[in-house]
């Protein structure tokens, strides 16, 4: 994967949508019971199993979407002893949960460092432009359609699944997925990895649509979320998602600066300000 991390591609205001979206993600993965010990690689059983617990709770559960139930044996948090030696109790539930509403609350639960921050480095390139083209309570609403249509699309994908289904990739997938028919031609700076980290600056079409492809190839043998994979066909929905909610937009939108120059290293600033 290439790593994008600026476009040349100004916005006229300030927005504050995205930059509130990273703030409340920063804000429930710091205060996620467990996450910290569970980060570090430090946690015990105790702490493992809260964060089990608090996740199930929050997440989408692809089971619970398609039937509209809650599953009938969840962990509770608490350690027990079992025939194979201790681990997390599971029970039934002792609490409510809407299983469309944890669609929502599960765009801002991540696993890892790694995840969160990737994840807040995607939105905070693209969905800045995003939002100034379609104005703050738009690109709000803009943003959770296309989560709540990752969400329901995998689990369609994948009805029997009672693994909880956490992250913002989806919703950002739709915002990736409204740049690319926007400003296809604007340019991305991004660093390739080949032996050192290599600054290029491409156009937006072949960086997100090259993205787009990686995503489509993997969910098709790897459709599938939980501890240590990744739900790529919620990607592949939430940008098809993204791409026709914003498609209406296509012929209003101003066209992205075109830098002049090379496309590599030092000599591909533009020869020209704005």
């Amino acid at each position: 994967m290439v790593i994008p991390v600026h476009d040349v591609n100004p916005v006229r205001r300030t927005p504050w949508v995205t930059y509130a979206l990273i703030a409340a993600s920063v804000f429930v993965f710091l205060t996620t019971p467990g996450i910290a010990g569970s980060v570090a690689g430090g946690s015990d059983l105790a702490q493992l199993c809260h964060l089990q617990a608090f996740v199930d709770h929050y997440a989408a559960v692809p089971r619970e979407l398609i039937h509209h139930q809650m599953l009938r044996l969840v962990p509770t948090g608490d350690v027990g002893v079992g025939p194979q030696g201790p681990g997390c109790v599971v029970a039934p539930p002792g609490y409510d949960k809407s299983p469309p509403l944890s669609v929502f609350t599960a765009m801002f639960l991540h696993g890892s460092w790694l995840h969160l921050l990737g994840n807040m480095l995607f939105l905070l390139i693209f969905g800045n432009n995003v939002e100034d083209r379609m104005g703050h309570i738009r690109f709000f609403l803009f943003y959770v359609v296309c989560g709540y249509a990752a969400g329901y699309g995998f689990a369609l994908l994948n009805a029997t699944s009672g693994e909880p289904l956490i992250g913002a990739s989806g919703a950002i997938a739709g915002v990736l997925g409204a740049y690319i028919v926007l400003w296809p031609k604007a340019r991305v700076w991004v660093l390739v990895p080949f032996l050192i980290f290599l600054p290029l600056r491409l156009p937006a079409w072949l960086v997100l649509g090259f993205w787009f492809v990686l995503q489509a190839v993997y969910s098709s043998g790897h459709a599938v979320t939980g501890a240590g994979t990744v739900a790529y066909a919620a990607h592949v929905v939430g940008f098809l998602a993204g791409m026709l909610l914003a498609w209406p937009l296509k012929p209003g939108t101003p066209p992205a600066p075109e830098p002049r120059g090379l496309l590599f290293g030092r000599r591909a600033r533009p020869r020209h300000t704005w």
